[in-house]
């Protein structure tokens, strides 16, 4: 690979220091994050002559520019690595950059949460993690918390309701007399009663079952010898619940520690990371992760690029996680999960014994997972290919759909209008390519769907003819966003019926364009499809495949118009904000969005001094704001 000069120059004055470096393309966008204890070293290791691994390959076929960040003063600092670790989790996390190894869509990964600083708490299902005084238990997959909850529900009844629990309401809810609820609301149990109990609940998650079972064999006794029979009886119940449970699942050393052991595999691009979640000696759970971006990686690297994100926003980390291989930063990784932890955390990399025999369970559990999961890739593309196939047959097309495009117009009375464009490729959306365009020739106060749909897409296609005849090796390094404007669609699809296709017509005409893509109207009354030319609508079988695919591009198409278009809405209305501002016009108003993440909210909570810090705002007009916010 050839170095151009300003890079070379950039190699050259790396510091001997620990830091993180971001790697940028032509369009400034940040494609890969790292950490390393010596700049200088790591980052021109890319560009060794001796390097052949094809990931390393690509990236550096597309590095036009890096960023640095120094963390410590020296090389091999032991509290500038550590500040590395938490810097690189950090932008990873915010940029998701192309080249780096990700837990695939971490945002999916839900959590088990219990409202404990309500004075009734409630055991609930959520995605997010706040410091509200809740406690939380995961992440693990949505369909496994579901049926936890569903069997905790039944051994530790607990509310669901929005009622204000005061212990004097006449009735109780359906769930009281199916024993999911214990009743709070009517006083079956007061306060302290229902909060032990869900104690016990959160206990039992942290997998301290004997304490629970001792808890509670110890309350059925009192129950028993103050003549409560009921109430020991509701405890008898609880304990067998639990012993059912228990013996259900696998003992891998009684009274042993709290661990996570790790597996992996992977398989053509495809990875799989398996956790075992042993507490107190007891397998009570198992998880699977795909991973993204590994492509011929070294097992070292996908390990410590998953202990790192995983345990980031994981609810609790033990004092010993079990790996296959040893990470190449083990030592600040271990500080860093101790640190998480709030006590000392150890990475394991066992060679033999029971240790070694629990890491090689759940590497071959991964590979299991990734084996299932590859034939359902595989049987879902095949569905796909048959929808596609069907819907050629259906509209006449000359070629299978593989590339759709789809378009939609979201308003609210004619204002903030925005065009969103989704596009699927063999029947599967590709997130990467989807574009909004703000609507500029439709004025506020009017609203002209034909108008905005005309706008977008001449916008679109004429982007394609301006690309059309400039090859594509012509601008080195051409960003990738670019090749989305290049390809044509197999199926043009317009939300909208005979009048929103009759422009799409017009606009396909205007660049010469009718014959090479072929296009269709979709109604949403009745999923009528409408064809160029033709006085009646296509209807496709209601329960055909095609249809199916049809009504999931159209439906994402819409919410990723409404999507866009609340986000300019916002923006909108932030910006009218700032300027009703005394002093403050466009450029002051931009400085304070580049300073705030053009957030209204972090503006408005703001201090008058951190307001005042951004160029070109005063303490007078920091006051201002803050009067008016």
């Amino acid at each position: 690979m050839e170095i151009t000069s300003y890079l070379q120059r950039l190699l050259d004055n790396l510091p001997h220091r620990p830091g993180v470096y971001l790697m940028k393309d032509t369009g400034g966008k940040i494609i890969y994050v790292g950490k390393s204890k010596n700049l200088y070293n790591r980052v021109r290791s890319y560009f060794h002559s001796s390097v052949t691994d094809e990931k390393t390959r690509r990236l550096r076929e597309n590095i036009v520019d890096i960023e640095f960040i120094v963390t410590g003063g020296k090389p091999d600092d032991p509290e500038g690595e550590l500040e590395a670790l938490r810097l690189e989790n950090t932008l990873i996390k915010r940029h998701k950059p192309h080249y780096n190894i990700l837990l695939k869509d971490d945002k999916q990964y839900p959590y088990i949460k219990v409202t404990w600083a309500n004075p009734f708490p409630t055991v609930e299902f959520t995605r997010r993690m706040v410091q509200d005084g809740s406690r939380y238990f995961g992440p693990f997959s949505a369909r496994s918390i579901r049926e936890t909850l569903d069997v905790l529900r039944k051994i530790f009844p607990y509310l669901t309701c929005d009622r204000e629990i005061t212990g004097k309401d006449e009735r109780a809810c359906l769930y009281y007399d199916i024993k999911l609820c214990n009743g709070p609301c009517i006083g079956a149990v007061n306060q302290e009663e229902y909060r032990a109990n869900i104690g016990r609940l959160m206990r039992f998650l942290e997998g301290h079952t004997d304490e629970v079972l001792a808890d509670l064999g110890r309350r059925m006794e009192e129950a028993a010898g103050n003549l409560q029979f009921e109430r020991a009886a509701r405890f008898r119940d609880q304990l067998r619940a639990i012993r059912m449970l228990i013996e259900s699942r696998r003992v891998i050393q009684p009274n042993g520690p709290d661990q996570d052991v790790v597996g992996f595999a992977q398989s053509n691009g495809d990875a799989i990371v398996q956790v075992f979640f042993i507490r107190q000696g007891v397998l009570i759970g198992r998880e699977s992760y795909p991973i993204e971006n590994v492509l011929q990686e070294d097992t070292t690297e996908v390990i410590e690029s998953f202990v790192q994100q995983f345990y980031d926003r994981a609810a609790f980390v033990p004092p010993e996680i079990i790996l296959p291989v040893a990470p190449e930063n083990h030592q600040v990784l271990e500080r860093w999960l101790s640190e998480r932890r709030g006590k000392k955390a150890v990475l394991a990399i066992p060679q033999r014994g029971r240790k070694r025999d629990l890491v090689q369970m759940a590497t071959d559990n991964a590979a299991e997972v990734l084996g299932v999961l590859k034939v359902q890739w595989q049987a879902d593309t095949l569905r796909q290919e048959g929808a596609l196939r069907e819907l050629q047959d259906a509209l006449e097309l000359p070629r299978l759909p593989n590339r759709i495009e789809c378009y939609d117009i979201s308003t609210t009375q004619g204002t903030a209008i925005v065009a969103s464009r989704v596009v699927f490729a063999r029947g599967v959306p590709r997130k990467a390519e989807y574009r909004h365009f703000n609507i500029k020739s439709v004025t506020h106060g009017g609203s002209d769907d034909y108008q905005s749909m005309r706008e977008a897409l001449t916008r679109r296609f004429k982007r394609y003819v301006d690309l059309r005849d400039e090859p594509a090796a012509s601008r080195p390094g051409q960003k990738d966003t670019e090749e989305t404007w290049r390809l044509l669609p197999d199926l043009l699809m317009i939300d909208g019926g005979k009048g929103q296709l009759g422009v799409a017509v017009e606009v396909l005409s205007e660049f010469s364009l009718l014959d090479q893509v072929p296009v269709v109207g979709l109604a949403k009354q009745n999923e009528e499809l409408y064809l160029p030319g033709r006085s009646q609508p296509v209807l496709l079988p209601r329960r055909a495949p095609a249809l199916f695919l049809v009504q999931r591009v159209r439906d994402e198409a819409h919410r990723f118009a409404i999507t866009s278009h609340r986000a300019r809405r916002a923006k909108e209305s932030l910006a009218s904000q700032l300027e009703a501002v005394p002093g403050i016009g466009p450029k002051k108003r931009k400085a304070l969005l580049d300073a705030f993440g053009k957030s209204i909210d972090r503006i408005r909570s703001a201090t008058p001094e951190e307001l005042a810090a951004v160029p070109g705002i005063t303490p007078d007009i920091a006051a201002a704001i803050k009067a008016l916010l």
